[in-house]
């Protein structure tokens, strides 16, 4: 075989079985990680299509139903599913309830408050608000660096595991026999090797960002399956989250200034603002508004209840006396909650992945200064016998 043929050999092999599988691998990691933009962008298109043909003067339902005779696939297959609901008889807000995937949960609940209504028009602006987000900047580097240690912790597991079954017991015999003193540190990585520490942090490491993936790219939808529904956990850690609570108050705050803006008795838009926000720590909150406005209290100050910051309240009542409405006037704490909630989940993110960074380099110092601290002292007692 020639130079230049086996040249040709070496890269078909190269391209098989190293770019082949890396730019595979790549791929998966695109699609997976822009599935929630995706999902963003298809309730957008279909914001966009509601306004237009309300705009129009004609039927949203009807609407929806020509729109899917286009058989378009970049609106998504559940939007074709919505649509066999309507052509089956059921309204916007039924269809959107039998495939509630097609949608986030907070437009599906805010769109069927608008049908209650009988305006959508009065909720597209909060509904707008709701998939506002902040500038991304440095969140395709984070996703980048989750990828990694998604590939690295296993392959570190099954690393550690090949050292301490072949490698390991070996050095051991021969520093044994030799009656060779091993490093106190040497000794301390060892025990932790033979007691699985090591492959079990990897594990947990592994596990972990496995979680973290699949509730960022599953989305409420996936997050949904472990609702309870005498006890709502996942609703309980989304308020106790810091930047999903912002994100929460944003939503009601937006929905609640929609409906004030459209003449809705200011109960009846508490209560639509707290289901739009499709959690009931936020429904229970915004009962505890309508009761002190029954007890006549002021709306202002009758949100203090929702919010424990107090922050809602002299917002609002500021809103009060200014003028162009009440989203006009909030619409600088909607940007103001938005960019807290995308610094404190950037920094979170953050401390996340160069944290488990760090702490696998540490695991793999640990495991280099062992085993290299064991040579010297091997090649210290060979020297030492000739």
């Amino acid at each position: 075989m020639t130079d230049f043929a086996q040249f040709l050999f070496g890269l078909f092999w190269y391209g098989v079985f190293i770019l082949l599988p890396g730019g595979g691998f790549s791929v998966l990691m695109h699609f997976l990680l822009s599935l929630p933009m995706r999902r963003r962008d298809r309730a957008l298109f279909f914001l966009d299509l509601v306004e237009t043909f309300l705009q129009r003067g004609q039927s949203v339902e009807q609407a929806i139903i020509a729109a899917a005779e286009n058989h378009d696939r970049a609106i998504g297959v559940r939007f074709y599913i919505v649509a066999a609901h309507i052509e089956n008889g059921s309204r916007l807000g039924e269809a959107l309830e039998k495939e509630p995937r097609f949608l986030p949960p907070q437009i599906n609940a805010i769109l069927r408050a608008g049908e209650k209504l009988g305006d959508l028009k009065k909720v597209l602006p909060a509904c707008r608000e709701v998939l506002r987000i902040a500038p991304d900047t440095v969140r395709s580097t984070t996703h980048y660096m989750v990828a990694i240690l998604l590939v690295f912790a296993p392959v570190a597991s099954w690393l550690i595991t090949l050292l301490s079954v072949f490698v390991v017991p070996k050095f051991k015999e021969v520093a044994a026999g030799m009656n060779i003193q091993v490093w106190p540190l040497a000794v301390f990585v060892f025990r932790l090797n033979d007691s699985h520490v090591l492959v079990g942090f990897e594990m947990l490491v592994f596990l972990t960002l496995v979680t973290v993936a699949a509730i960022y790219i599953g989305g409420p939808g996936f997050v949904r399956w472990f609702q309870f529904r005498k006890i709502p956990i996942v609703d309980w850690i989304a308020w106790r989250v810091p930047w999903k609570q912002k994100k929460l108050q944003r939503t009601f705050s937006a929905m609640l200034a929609v409906l004030l803006d459209g003449g809705v008795p200011e109960a009846e838009a508490v209560r639509l603002a707290g289901d739009s926000t499709a959690n009931e720590i936020c429904r229970s909150r915004a009962q505890r508004v309508i009761a002190a406005l029954e007890k006549g209290v002021k709306l202002d100050d009758a949100v203090r209840a929702f919010d424990d910051s107090g922050e809602f309240h002299w917002r609002l009542t500021n809103a009060t006396h200014a003028r162009g409405g009440f989203l006009h006037a909030l619409r600088g704490w909607h940007e103001a909650l938005d960019a807290k909630a995308f610094q404190q989940e950037e920094t979170a993110t953050h401390i996340l992945t160069s944290g488990l960074v760090i702490l696998n380099g540490l695991v793999v110092g640990l495991i280099a200064t062992a085993m290299f601290g064991l040579l010297v002292m091997l090649l210290k007692g060979v020297l030492a016998s000739d």
